[in-house]
């Protein structure tokens, strides 16, 4: 059993162990908590509890990403876990939202600057866990490590013994470290303790990484104190726990055996999980039973943090995926983020958000705030986008000639996007692809002949072979191949999800050689370069199109933008990449957030990968029916 359907299975059973009597008291808290108030603090791990400024200190911890978050509102979100009666905000940092590439990075743009969201945390009396890698896991793509890395094909990550890794894991920290210590309790931030990596146990044994880790944080000038968050028969099987450090758990409870490996150090519930992941072919949105065990934690004054109270959206390419460690099952995280979080996606509570509320207030010895008000909402009527152009007449050039296809990230230097690769046969046959990744359709003279899918779900088995017919003349007929691509997979074994065709390509056998390769990165330069297709196009019912409707707004508001009657693609409005939708589920609606709106025209643009003819978009107020 995978640890994350082990902590699943866990997220439904009742705590297994009780507390250490020091623990256990809350009579000694203060009727007012301490917030981050601009002075430095204390915060220690004294024995098996928490102490902040010397006094036993719960942990009522909360998670949410900044980069899954519009910036406008952070503040929203962060005041709607206050008011739940949460005092921390947990945060990850993804490194590869904010190093493009190799010594490229960015800390100001969309929703990356995320010293302003540790500091609205402080501005709302919140506390902040920070989670900053280098590898965070969180459903993100490739957990959080730069794609870039994958352009060696040789290179090992998560590990020591990896001098380029290590090198770019220090490159990574030389950035954040000074954004990070002034923020820290002791100079009077919000920020209460820091995770060293996430989960490796489920990855690996190599404990020295580890305290090499904390040694490169503690020459930023990060002293601690430390965690580490992992599952416990990984803890116990790998030998990972490191020293001194805050042990915590993933969904396990069993917090007595916990402290035999932890001793005197604290150990609490790192993620306990409200809801679960959603990938794309699931029935149905995941959800979780956390009740139960956010009032056993409350009884007995137990440290945690949920994973997540607010899980906002995967824009753009974010969305990671998982997989076996041998690549097979190959399950794609979907855009929605809701994650049956408390807090849904656009901010609004759930029942288990008031529920959640309840349960803690009871235990506090004082009233939670009230909650902000609600974000407007928007709507529009129906729309019916029109074919605006074809991937087809868009062809970057130049292409590249190559002895056979080879991954994005190697071919292309690209982390995400599609790529076309093209061949004359002189033959008909059966064309295998087995190491297509992701999903991709074949064409021949321009006739769209099937599709080819690593996903294996309800209505869409895995499939790598498409039969091509014999050339109608002795010219041959020109073979596309149109690959899209999902996430990189970001936790287990399988790190190395390189992208587009990694493997041979045959016809009845025979390896083929010899292909013409265009990169198509769907980035913000070839989307806003697009040129109108002429009436005359040969690629007007060529599958591999571009839709786009316009629309009017009196007032902007949130929405979400129902893609139910199309296939497969992606979708930009004004020039924002909501993310991808897909015919299989179970999303059929986009978070469009209301900054993301102007009063006025707005335009959208759609990619699919299957439809020609014009087609309806509808407006919804809500992710499911």
């Amino acid at each position: 059993m995978q640890r994350r359907d082990f902590l699943r299975f866990a997220l439904l059973t009742p705590l297994a162990a009780t507390l250490p009597v020091a623990q256990a008291e809350v009579g000694s808290k203060p009727s007012i908590e301490p917030t981050p108030d601009g002075k430095p603090r204390s915060f220690e791990l004294g024995h098996q509890q928490f102490l902040l400024d010397g006094a036993p200190f719960q942990i009522r911890s909360g998670e949410m990403h900044p980069a899954r978050i519009p910036n406008d509102y952070w503040r929203h979100r962060i005041h709607m876990a206050k008011a739940m009666g949460l005092n921390t905000i947990a945060i990850c940092l993804m490194w590869n939202y904010f190093e493009s590439e190799p010594g490229v990075f960015d800390f100001t743009t969309e929703n990356r600057d995320f010293v302003r969201f540790i500091k609205l945390c402080q501005a709302e009396g919140m506390w902040v866990y920070l989670r900053p890698g280098p590898y965070v896991c969180a459903e993100w793509d490739l957990g959080g490590l730069p794609a870039y890395l994958l352009r060696d094909p040789s290179i090992r990550v998560r590990t020591k013994d990896d001098a380029r890794y290590m090198q770019a894991v220090q490159r990574y920290m030389d950035a954040v470290g000074p954004k990070i210590v002034p923020l820290m309790a002791k100079n009077g931030g919000p920020i209460l303790m820091v995770q060293l990596e996430n989960e490796y146990a489920s990855f690996g044994h190599d404990l020295p990484y580890l305290l090499r880790l904390r040694t490169m944080w503690q020459a930023q000038g990060m002293d601690g104190p430390f965690a580490i968050a992992d599952g416990l028969g990984q803890l116990q099987k790998e030998g990972t726990y490191v020293p001194g450090a805050a042990l915590g758990l993933d969904g396990d409870t069993d917090f007595a055996a916990a402290q035999t490996i932890a001793g005197d150090a604290p150990v609490w519930m790192s993620e306990g999980y409200p809801g679960w992941i959603t990938h794309w072919g699931d029935p149905t949105f995941q959800t979780g039973q956390y009740l139960p065990t956010l009032r056993k934690l409350m009884e007995e004054g137990r440290s945690f943090s949920m994973y997540v109270v607010h899980g906002g959206t995967n824009f753009g390419f974010t969305a990671g995926a998982n997989a076996r460690n041998d690549y097979a099952n190959f399950e794609p995280v979907i855009t929605s983020y809701d994650y049956g979080a408390p807090i849904n996606e656009r901010g609004d509570p759930t029942r288990d958000y008031h529920a959640f509320r309840k349960t803690i207030a009871a235990h506090l010895p004082h009233s939670p705030p009230e909650l902000p008000p609600p974000v407007p909402l928007a709507h529009f009527p129906e729309l019916i986008a029109q074919p605006y152009a074809s991937i087809w007449d868009n062809l970057p050039l130049p292409s590249r000639m190559v002895k056979k296809p080879d991954p994005n990230e190697i071919l292309f230097a690209q982390n995400q996007g599609m790529v076309v690769y093209r061949k004359t046969l002189l033959n008909g046959g059966m064309l295998n692809m087995e190491g297509l990744r992701d999903y991709g359709t074949v064409f021949s003279d321009g006739k769209y002949l099937d599709y080819v899918s690593r996903v294996d779900k309800p209505g869409l088995s895995v499939k790598h072979y498409v039969n091509i017919p014999p050339p109608a003349n002795g010219a041959g007929t020109v073979v596309d191949v149109l690959v899209d691509s999902f996430g990189h997979v970001g936790y287990g074994q399988a790190m190395y999800d390189f992208k587009g065709i990694v493997g041979a390509v045959t016809l009845d056998g025979e390896e083929l050689h010899g292909w013409q390769a265009h990169s198509l990165p769907l980035d913000e330069t070839y989307i806003a370069g697009l040129p109108p297709m002429r009436a005359d196009s040969p690629s007007r019912l060529r599958p591999g199109m571009f839709f786009k409707s316009v629309f009017t707004l009196d007032k902007v508001g949130d929405c979400y933008i129902d893609m139910s009657d199309w296939d497969k693609g992606y979708v930009w409005v004004n020039g924002h990449l909501l993310g991808r939708y897909w015919h299989i589920g179970p999303q059929q609606r986009l978070f469009c957030p209301g900054p993301w709106l102007w009063r006025g025209r707005n335009e959208v643009l759609v990619f699919d990968m299957h439809k020609v003819m014009p087609t309806a978009i509808r407006c919804s107020d809500r992710l499911q029916w």
